[in-house]
């Protein structure tokens, strides 16, 4: 039987804008998608508030409208945020 590469070694999925909008903070313009609960599978930590966002929590995804300097995409930089986190955010 032959195994499966590990999804690690993977390259990382694009960051499609689908159902996604623009939103601004004092930092720049950031794309922000909704992630439904039933498809958060994984358990990510808040930048906002440092606490854990369990699967099944709906959530917000958040990378920059521009990729830094020395970046080709945004995808290294992608985010998960807890909703009232990214709102409380200046």
């Amino acid at each position: 039987m032959k195994r499966r590469p590990s999804k690690h070694l993977q390259a990382p999925r694009p960051l499609g804008a689908s159902h996604a909008r623009a939103d601004s903070k004092a930092d720049g313009r950031w794309v922000v998608r909704t992630m439904a609960g039933q498809h958060a599978v994984k358990s990510y930590v808040c930048p906002g508030c440092n606490h854990e966002i369990r699967p099944g929590t709906p959530h917000l995804v958040v990378w920059p409208h521009d990729p830094g300097p020395g970046t080709d995409s945004a995808v290294g930089q992608r985010r998960h945020w807890h909703t009232a986190c990214w709102s409380r955010r200046p």
